[in-house]
């Protein structure tokens, strides 16, 4: 699809003058992108399929807020984030905690083992890990937030966020060494 509008401002500002094609531009656009990154946080593609349909009807709803000081995606993608934490927060009060014994003892030869994964492979992985330890894992390595704004977005003490991403770092190494990798098809 051609980009018919110079700016994502303009863009948003077509949109919320009711145009229907520029309302039907950023999904266009943007789906398939924001629905990757709702997968990172949702336990099935179906979840979230939900999460992106929820943040687009937020997004919509708060679209006199975009300023243009950034690209819509960016915006766009910080509010499929916050909608997947508020899904979070409604499934469970808290991230799933394990025991330190479920890890294996892991040598520094086992993160070569990451090196060689594709992506889709690591992805299939981290949807395998428990939801507290996969939604840290995404905030602080992908979308780079830091343990203060982790812990403030889940509800949870700075160390608990800290300890989330040392759990699932050493959880993903265990599924790797223990070849407790299964592809699940239904995640996305």
């Amino acid at each position: 699809m051609p980009n018919l509008y110079p700016t994502d401002f303009d863009l948003a500002r077509r949109c919320l003058r009711g145009e229907r094609a520029a309302q039907e531009a950023p999904y266009a656009r943007f789906a398939p992108r924001l629905l990757a990154v709702a997968c990172r946080y949702a336990p099935t593609r179906a979840a979230a399929e939900d999460v992106l349909q929820d943040a687009l009807i937020r997004a919509f709803a708060s679209l006199e807020q975009y300023r243009g000081e950034g690209a819509l995606e960016a915006w766009l993608r910080r509010i499929v984030v916050r909608t997947a934490i508020n899904h979070f927060h409604a499934a469970a009060a808290r991230p799933a905690e394990a025991g330190l014994d479920e890890a294996a003892h892991l040598t520094t030869d086992d993160y070569d083992i990451l090196a060689r994964l594709a992506a889709d492979d690591l992805r299939a992985l981290i949807q395998r890990l428990p939801t507290g330890y996969r939604l840290v894992l995404n905030l602080y390595c992908i979308e780079g937030y830091t343990h203060t704004e982790i812990a403030a977005l889940l509800g949870i003490d700075e160390r608990m966020s800290s300890s989330q991403l040392a759990k699932a770092r050493r959880r993903l190494l265990a599924l790797l060494r223990h070849a407790e990798y299964a592809p699940d098809y239904d995640s996305c």
